[in-house]
Order: C-alpha cells, then sequence, then structure tokens
C-alpha cells in the first residue's frame, strides 16, 4: 500500500487534471459533483446519493477547451481516460479509452438515446462535428454504472445532455485557426421565448485540417436545431435535429520505430507500388459520410412526485470509402484472370469502393417518482437497427477485360433488435444511510446474412466468407449498494453490478470462420470515499472488475485497420481511483485525479500468424505462445491527471498535464510491442472584454497543445508474427515483433476568438 500511494504521488506531481475543473471546491468526481440546472432530466444518469463513481462536466467547463478538437481529447483529463488521434492533432478519427476499455465497450447516449452504433458499438465522433457546441451537460460514469440504453458499459458511460432551450434570445459568433491549418467556425442564435410557449436553437459549424500527419486532412459540417414548446402545467416538448458530413484522407495505419524518428509524419495510406517501391499516392483514399439524428423528446412533470420521460428517434446514415489496394488476387474480388502480353494476370493492383446505408430508430422512456425518501425509475427501451453493407471494383491495372463498375462484389445485411427494461430506486433509510438497487433485462437478436468481403480459405471450393448469423442474446443484469453521508463533511459507498454484452459485428467477421465469439459477463465492485469542506474536496475509490470471456483487444488490426479483439476466458481490472480540488484563493484553484491499477489475464494464451522466414508468405496457419498472467493490451497501470487554474477578473488560464503509464500494445506483455509512458501539458490562456458596446461579451485567447514539444503516441498495433525458416514447422520458430503507431504531433497552437449578443 505504501509503494501505491507513494506511485500516485508521483504521477500526480507529474501529472494532468482535468478539463473537468470546476470554479466550486465541489470539484468534478463522484465525490467532485458539480450541481446542473436542466430543465429535462436524464433518467440514466447518476446522482450524489447513487453509489457510483463519476464525473459530472457542465457547458462552461466544456467552452473553456472547445476550441477545435474532438470530444475524446476534451474528456481525456477526466479520471482514468485517454484519447487518441489517427491524425495525429485532435480532429477526425479519434476515440476514447476508460479504465483501459476501448471505444467498443463504452456506453454512449444523447439525452438518454444511444449514440454508440449498433454493430461496431463504437462511436465515431467525425460524424458529429462540434457537437459539444450544442452540449449543456455531460456525465462520465466509472466501471459498470446505472442501468442505460443501447449497448452495455464495460469501462464506463457517457451520458451527454443537449443544452436547455433558451428562454432569453442570444447570437454567437466564434472561430478558431492553428497549426496544421486547423480550423473552427461556429454559428450560434436563439430565439428566446416566443409567444410564451416556444423557442427555437441552432448551430452551423465547419471545421477543417490538414493533419500532423502527411494527408491526414479532414472537411467536417454540422448542424444543430432544436424547437421546443412549454407551458404552465409541466410541459416541455423538443424537436431535436442534428447531423454532420466528413470527408477524410484515410490515416487509419501507424508507422515502424525507426519512422518514429526518420519520418514521423509519414502516412502510408494510399500508397502506389510497383516492384515494391512507392511512386505516388492516390488521391481520392478517403472516407466520406453523412449521419442525421431526428429526436422527438417529451418531459411531462404531473406533480411534485411523478415525473415522465419519452423520446422518439431516428438516426439515418450513408457513407462510403475509396482505397488503393496493391498486388491484389483478383479472384478475391469475383474478377476472372486475363490474359496479357506479360501472361495470365491474376494479381493486380486496383481501387476498391466499401458502403454502409443504416438505419437506426426506436423509442425511449423513463416514469420517475421522488418524495423524501425514496427515488424510483422504471424505464427502458425498443431500438431497431438495419443496414446494408457492399464494395465494388472502380479500376484494376492492366485488366484488358470489361469492368463493370457498378457490380458488387460482396454485400450483405444485418438487422438488429435491442430491447431493455429497468426498476431502480434509491431508498433513504434513516438519516444519511441510502440503500440503492438497479434491475434490468436486456433482449438482444441479431442477424447479418450475405457475403463477406473476406475471402474464405477453408472453403472448397474457396469463395466470399458466408454470413449467416442469427444469434438472441438474454441478460439479466442487477446492481445494488449502500451510500452513507455521516455529516456533511464525509460520505462513504459500495456497490456491485452485473453486466453482460453482446459481440460487435467485427467481432464475428474478423474471427475463424468457424467459431463465433462469445458474449460476455462483467461484476463489477466499488468502493468509495470523499470528504468535502469550503475550500477542499478529496475522493478515494477502489474497484475490482472480474470478467467472464473478455472480448480484449490482441493487437492486430482487420483489412481497413480497426482493432480485433478476442475471447479470454478469466480476466480483471482492478484500481484505485484519488480526485482532489483546492480553491486555493478566490482566484486560484488547483484539481488533480489519477488511477493506479493492475490489469491481467490470467493463463493467457496467444495466436500468431505462422510465416516463412525465407519470402514472408503467409501460411494461414498459427503457432500458440503460453504467456501466463499478462497484462491486457492498452490497459495503463498509472493515468493522472493535474490543472492549475487562474479566474481573475477578465483573464482565465489553465495548465493541464496528464502522464500516461507504458502501454501493451498486445497481450504479451513484451516491451518491444508497446507505446513509451508519456507526460504532456496544454496551456488555454483567454481573456473577456464585457465593457463593449452592444456586444454581451468579446472572448479571445489561445490554447498551445504538447507546450514542452513531447515526442509521444497514444495507440499504435502489434504485428509479432512467428517465423519458421522455410517454412518447416518441425524447426525452432523465432518471433518477428514489428509494431506500429500513431504519432502525435509536437507543440502546436490554436487562437480563436468569440462574440456573444
Amino acid at each position: 500500500m505504501k509503494h501505491l500511494m507513494l506511485t500516485v504521488t508521483a504521477a500526480l506531481a507529474c501529472a494532468a487534471p482535468s478539463l473537468a475543473v470546476t470554479p466550486s471546491p465541489q470539484a468534478t468526481d463522484t465525490v467532485i459533483n458539480v450541481q446542473l440546472t436542466e430543465v429535462e432530466v436524464i433518467a440514466t444518469r447518476a446522482d450524489d446519493s447513487a453509489p457510483l463513481s463519476y464525473t459530472n462536466l457542465n457547458a462552461k467547463q466544456l467552452s473553456r477547451v472547445n476550441h477545435g478538437q474532438d470530444i475524446p481529447l476534451l474528456l481525456s483529463s477526466t479520471p482514468g481516460a485517454v484519447a487518441t488521434s489517427d491524425a495525429g492533432s485532435g480532429l477526425g478519427y479519434t476515440s476514447l479509452r476508460l479504465r483501459g476499455t476501448d471505444a467498443s465497450r463504452i456506453n454512449i447516449t444523447i439525452n438518454d438515446i444511444p449514440l454508440n452504433d449498433a454493430e461496431s458499438h463504437t462511436v465515431y465522433w467525425v460524424n458529429t462535428p462540434d457537437f459539444t457546441s450544442s452540449v449543456g451537460s455531460i456525465q462520465i460514469q466509472r466501471g459498470v454504472g446505472t442501468s442505460t440504453n443501447g449497448s452495455g458499459a464495460f469501462g464506463g458511460g457517457i451520458s451527454l445532455a443537449t443544452a436547455a432551450p433558451a428562454l432569453s434570445p442570444y447570437a454567437e459568433v466564434s472561430g478558431s485557426y492553428g497549426s496544421f491549418n486547423t480550423h473552427k467556425a461556429t454559428l450560434m442564435v436563439g430565439t428566446g421565448l416566443l409567444g410564451n410557449h416556444f423557442t427555437i436553437d441552432a448551430r452551423l459549424s465547419h471545421l477543417g485540417s490538414d493533419g500532423y500527419r502527411d494527408r491526414a486532412s479532414a472537411a467536417l459540417q454540422s448542424y444543430y436545431a432544436q424547437l421546443a414548446y412549454h407551458n404552465n402545467g409541466g410541459t416541455l416538448l423538443r424537436f431535436i435535429t442534428f447531423g454532420g458530413k466528413e470527408e477524410t484522407y484515410h490515416a487509419w495505419d501507424g508507422i515502424s520505430r525507426e519512422q518514429l524518428s526518420t519520418e514521423r509524419k509519414y502516412n502510408p495510406n494510399g500508397e502506389i507500388k510497383h516492384d515494391g517501391v512507392v511512386t505516388g499516392f492516390y488521391k481520392d483514399q478517403k472516407d466520406i459520410y453523412r449521419q442525421t439524428h431526428y429526436q422527438l423528446l417529451l418531459d411531462q412533470r404531473f406533480s411534485q412526485q411523478w415525473h415522465l420521460n419519452v423520446g422518439l428517434h431516428y438516426t439515418d446514415g450513408f457513407g462510403y470509402y475509396q482505397e488503393y489496394k496493391n498486388n491484389r488476387t483478383l479472384k478475391e474480388y469475383l474478377l476472372q484472370p486475363v490474359e496479357t502480353a506479360s501472361g495470365t494476370l491474376k494479381k493486380s493492383s486496383l481501387v476498391r469502393k466499401k458502403a454502409v446505408d443504416s438505419d437506426f430508430g426506436g423509442m425511449v422512456f423513463a416514469l420517475r417518482y421522488n418524495n423524501e425518501r425514496v427515488q424510483a425509475t422504471l424505464g427502458g427501451s425498443f431500438n431497431r437497427y438495419v443496414n446494408h453493407h457492399y464494395g465494388q471494383v472502380l479500376w484494376v491495372e492492366n485488366y484488358t477485360a470489361p469492368l463493370d463498375t457498378d457490380h458488387r462484389y460482396y454485400s450483405n445485411n444485418g438487422r438488429k433488435n435491442d430491447f431493455n427494461i429497468y426498476a431502480k430506486a434509491n431508498y433513504n433509510i434513516v438519516g444519511g444511510l441510502n440503500v440503492y438497487a438497479d434491475l434490468q433485462y436486456r433482449s438482444v437478436r441479431y442477424k447479418i446474412s450475405g457475403d463477406n468481403d473476406k475471402w474464405d480459405w477453408t472453403a472448397s471450393p474457396e469463395h466470399l466468407q458466408t454470413l449467416d448469423i442469427n444469434e438472441p442474446f438474454n441478460f439479466f443484469n442487477p446492481k445494488g449498494g449502500l451510500s452513507w453521508s455521516i455529516n456533511r463533511h464525509h460520505r462513504i459507498f459500495g456497490s456491485i453490478a452485473v453486466a453482460h454484452k453482446e459481440p460487435t459485428r467485427n467481432n464475428y467477421t474478423d474471427g475463424l470462420f468457424l467459431e463465433h465469439p462469445r458474449s460476455e459477463r462483467l461484476i463489477d465492485y466499488e468502493l468509495g470515499y470523499r470528504f468535502t469542506t469550503g475550500k477542499f474536496a478529496l475522493a478515494l475509490g477502489g474497484y475490482y472488475m472480474s470478467y467472464r470471456d473478455q472480448l480484449v483487444l490482441n493487437g492486430r488490426l482487420n483489412e481497413i485497420g480497426e482493432p480485433m479483439a478476442e475471447n479470454v476466458p478469466n480476466s480483471y481490472r482492478m484500481g484505485l481511483e484519488l480526485t482532489a480540488g483546492w480553491n486555493i484563493t478566490s482566484w486560484l484553484r488547483w484539481e488533480a485525479n489519477g488511477v493506479v491499477s493492475r490489469n491481467r489475464i490470467k493463463d493467457y494464451v496467444a495466436w500468431v500468424s505462422d510465416y516463412n522466414a525465407d519470402t514472408w508468405d503467409d501460411m494461414y496457419t498459427q503457432t500458440a505462445i503460453n504467456c501466463g498472467d499478462s497484462p491486457i493490451a492498452f490497459s495503463p497501470s498509472v493515468i493522472a491527471n493535474n490543472t492549475f487554474a487562474v479566474d481573475w477578473k477578465g483573464l482565465s488560464a489553465m495548465l493541464q498535464t496528464q502522464y500516461v503509464s507504458r502501454q501493451y500494445l498486445d497481450n504479451t506483455g513484451n516491451k518491444d510491442d508497446s507505446l513509451d509512458p508519456y507526460c504532456v501539458s496544454n496551456l488555454h490562456l483567454n481573456y473577456s472584454f464585457t465593457t463593449i458596446p452592444n456586444v454581451k461579451e468579446i472572448a479571445v485567447g489561445i490554447s498551445i497543445y504538447n507546450l514542452f514539444n513531447k515526442r509521444y503516441e497514444t495507440n499504435g498495433y502489434s504485428q509479432t508474427a512467428a517465423l519458421y525458416p522455410g517454412g518447416d514447422k518441425s524447426a525452432t520458430y523465432t518471433l518477428s515483433r514489428d509494431p506500429r503507431f500513431y504519432p502525435m504531433a509536437g507543440t502546436n497552437v490554436l487562437a480563436h476568438l468569440t462574440l456573444r449578443f
């Protein structure tokens, strides 16, 4: 324990607090809870009496750092969070890990409506750029958390609530510009109350960047609109629509360790090769996607005790990407070999297009009852998802036969029904002692049919992988705990929660052809203590998360650069979380948080691909490596954040620092396949003028990211292989380790200007 506390202390000294800074000493953890004044009720959120670990952020806190980076980067200084960026600049394809778990295992909702893609379970923030500008508050729950709608929370949950309707008219224009031609322009307007009943709020945004890495560009547009009806009978009815369109050049592949020193910005995507030599880059190696969301939300207050939320939603998505592929086997694209002057053409470079058309809709509800001793909720949802995946070949080098570019060489459909119902209650037994119970039943039916884009070399005759998946899942997820407010300064809590999660689409399509992934189970044990005074707040929590059949990242990528996962029978995550906040003076405050954890797979057996050491031909077989008790990939043992913030008259300044310890790229625990520890600081400076005639406020500022120009990487993947000389499986193999990395930008800046009327 002494060693553990020394480690936390040392990490906090180097490290990094959070964007969760708050002007009050009641900071931002479970323990440090910001009180939000929202018109609507977010039924899946926890409150101060719940025995859970969470962090609250409000719109003011988010606006301090919302100048041109995606939501994962803005949340990266909350406890246990690590953000990644393929382009290295924080704009474009970004992602967030929480307690070492990847984005597909973090449940994310907007106004209680699922945002996670129903098949991949992840959130592509690039599809909703600058959504932060329309957010009123965010709650991040760590661990299983409360019952929610959508996919299971295996590392945590993020609940976003859009801003409440503005009762006074306003207008706001903001813009930023900085390194790598990164820019953001946002226009926000609101009518205020019209005819004593109606309000309209709207936003338009444009964001773009060339990216830190070569050709890692992004051009993003988005909108948000809200029409609300209020009356004096406790009714709030809102129609909300928001969406975005993105066009990004691929930065999906990493670079070697040697290239981190010699050509750090290099982006291998789009390479055109002849005889193994790069002769150029394909200009249309781009990802293009449009996503539009519609929500109809009713908030009805019947009395002081009874409250009803109902939401109808629909999301329409369509997109595709094109990519140049070197020296591909034509039969995998259902193309026949052709005769050329050089002989029979069986392999050739080509351009392919992969598209998806999806629809997602459903209903959520929550009926709440509150009195002096009981807070109870009955809620649930029903959602249906359908999609169509297909691929086309647009061009083939030296192909002499007619090429039908409208022909679909693969085509498959996905269908998913997701139903859940939950009942939860918090009962005040006596004094400050509360008991919490939360029961959820979730039923999922998932179907995929058609041909996948993956060639089945095990079939006879060989053909595209056939998808014929029709699997039901029925999960019971109980949760319970106690919370005791000893007095106004001290509170303790403890809870036990069970969660289950079905596999993702990729878990099915990336695995072995005849082997289906299994669903997972998590039992999450949480303990916490909080101390608060007028100027100081401290929270200490512990957790133990025990998994059965956890789907963990194995360090490999599929053909389009997405991380692959595998079931492991027994694994766990355990750790201590510490959060502190201190209002040193009326204008200076300090906040810090840190996590020390141990994340292990018991008796892990890794399977690596076999290669002929002479030719490097893939032999389509694998070798088992017994690793024993091994660390879980992408799960750092120490994450720490530190923030110093100044608010003096019109000046605000915030220095954030984050430390992240070593992260292994696969589950073998080898240092050669790992991300080095890093400690990175960001500085935000802002000055507000409030005495300008006819202008409510003018704010100018600058954000300096990676202040001390640290070379670091937040993401990567393993390419470990077993090498057999001459392909002789009776010989002793050697392990070849050739990992890839996604470098982050050095010191870079964004200047910003905001006018509020």
